[in-house]
């Protein structure tokens, strides 16, 4: 399943890291729509608003259907036919939707077969394991070049930063019975977990590896829904690593959450140099935008930074991009 992720790019460098090229080859970013709704988060959890990508022609008729935006929607789909007048009356959990019934369930076939598809954006998610002594929490993402720890300049072609997961989503647009502003929603569709993280759970994000994945799951007027559905498929393509339970509280809003780990290892220490030139590091980076202010950031407390491990991993990326130095912290698992 997935009940959590962080996205923690600003405004701008999210649109930044979102770039893919029209159907004229033409390198783009994407639009946003209500931008000013964005917050950053390392712990998104169900019900909060998130970052998704969609195709314009869902708000203008006339508009391109290879043309992407961006929009801030509330985590856990709403359906246009819901009939109160307050979402948080249903029923139904609706965060996350099964592969094998969302051409079944009225909740997610409707807007599905209308082509209302979008991609969920995150830096990755947090799954946990269950084990004799509790839960332990992982970070889940896609492996990372050495690039990722570098944001670029905005004049730069193609973005060098950190390499967004993509998963796929569905989207609803409900209007209030009594009236009053429309509310979009989202949930995550979700497949059976890949051999590699199946030790963790036994679900899974439908994750779209690719630009070219990206477009057929957006482009919903050149790519029919029955075509769509079959990108939806588990992936071997993603790295982990433990991470601290300060993520288990969704109030929990600070770069620990996903700071790798060593298991076995103390969980909680001071803060180091280190961690004081991050947490610098962070607060510059948050803000890809002029208009960003100083209360919108996240507010975060000291690190949780750990020994490493000795073998280079996107785990080493991911330490490098929170602190801009640092050793390797984890590896991908081996089945």
């Amino acid at each position: 399943m997935c009940g959590r992720t962080a996205c923690s790019l600003g405004a701008d460098n999210l649109r930044r890291a979102c770039a893919y090229r029209d159907r004229r080859g033409r390198r783009r970013q994407p639009e946003w729509i209500r931008a000013e709704r964005y917050r950053p988060s390392y712990n998104k959890g169900p019900q909060s608003s998130g970052p998704v990508l969609l195709s314009r022609r869902h708000l203008q008729q006339d508009a391109d259907s290879s043309e992407r935006v961006l929009m801030d929607m509330r985590w856990g789909l709403v359906p246009s036919w819901f009939k109160k007048d307050d979402p948080s009356k249903m029923q139904f959990n609706t965060s996350n939707c099964r592969s094998d019934t969302m051409l079944k369930k009225s909740s997610y076939k409707g807007a599905l077969l209308k082509g209302k598809r979008c991609v969920v954006l995150a830096d990755g998610f947090y799954e946990w394991q269950q084990h004799s002594g509790g839960k332990q929490p992982y970070f889940i993402y896609f492996p990372q070049s050495k690039d990722a720890m570098a944001e670029g300049k905005e004049a730069d072609e193609e973005w060098r930063g950190w390499r967004l997961l993509t998963m796929a989503g569905i989207f609803d647009c409900w209007e209030p019975p009594s009236g009053g502003e429309t509310l979009y929603t989202y949930t995550i569709i979700t497949v059976d977990a890949s051999k590699d993280v199946s030790f963790i759970h036994h679900r899974m994000p439908a994750i779209l590896d690719g630009d070219e994945a990206i477009r057929k799951w957006l482009d919903f007027a050149e790519v029919p829904t029955q075509e769509a559905v079959k990108l939806i498929q588990p992936t071997e393509n993603i790295v982990f690593h433990p991470v601290s339970t300060f993520v288990n509280s969704v109030r929990n809003n600070a770069p620990e959450c996903l700071a790798p780990i060593e298991l076995g290892a103390k969980k909680e220490v001071k803060a180091t140099p280190s961690s004081k030139v991050m947490l610098g590091w962070l607060k510059n980076s948050q803000e890809g935008s002029p208009q960003k202010k100083e209360n919108d950031l996240p507010r975060w407390t000291s690190q949780f930074i750990h020994s490493p491990s000795p073998k280079k991993s996107s785990a080493d990326i991911l330490q490098q991009w929170l602190g801009k130095e640092g050793e390797p912290a984890a590896k991908k698992h081996k089945a």
